[in-house]
């Protein structure tokens, strides 16, 4: 594929910087991905879609292999009851397969939060909206890209 993936293409439309990284084959696991990005296991975001209730829906961004803590971010959403959104749901909201989502390029607009752990970093890579495909940026530069994100704790064990 020679073409940018669609995250590396909103990203060029705002004039953030970013590298577009593609992987040799299947990417398996978190800690193949790192591995091969050459980056720890902190610096890779995962960007997971969450189904609210009434048809919303909205996206946490967190670093590494660790787990979200529901209490946590049902306090941050404001609601007792949510979900993660189904393979189906994922892409129909944002356009892009499990494994390569990202906050950039969405086919619906869509509520970010950041978990603070993401901006302990310097350097993240995230989807790009293409499976086999990443993007590779600062912290600085994915919190310039973002329009309002929402940062705050969202991680079990902090």
């Amino acid at each position: 594929m020679d073409q940018n993936p669609p995250a590396s293409l909103a990203l060029e439309k705002l004039g953030i910087p970013h590298r577009v990284f593609r992987y040799s084959g299947e990417v398996e696991s978190l800690e193949q991905a790192a591995k091969e990005r050459g980056e720890r296991l902190e610096q890779v975001v995962r960007s997971i879609v969450f189904r609210l209730g009434g048809g919303n829906y909205l996206m946490a961004l967190v670093a590494g292999p660790g787990q979200i803590s529901w209490k946590k971010l049902r306090q941050q959403v404001g609601q007792s009851r949510l979900t993660m959104a189904s393979e189906t749901e994922v892409l129909a909201i944002t356009g892009f397969r499990i494994g390569a989502v990202s906050p950039f390029g969405l086919s619906n607009k869509l509520r970010v939060i950041v978990d603070r752990g993401v901006l302990e970093e310097k350097e993240v890579s995230l989807g790009s909206g293409v499976r086999g495909i990443a993007i590779i940026m600062s912290t600085a530069d994915l919190l310039k890209a973002m329009t309002n994100p929402e940062v705050t704790q969202l991680m079990e064990n902090t």
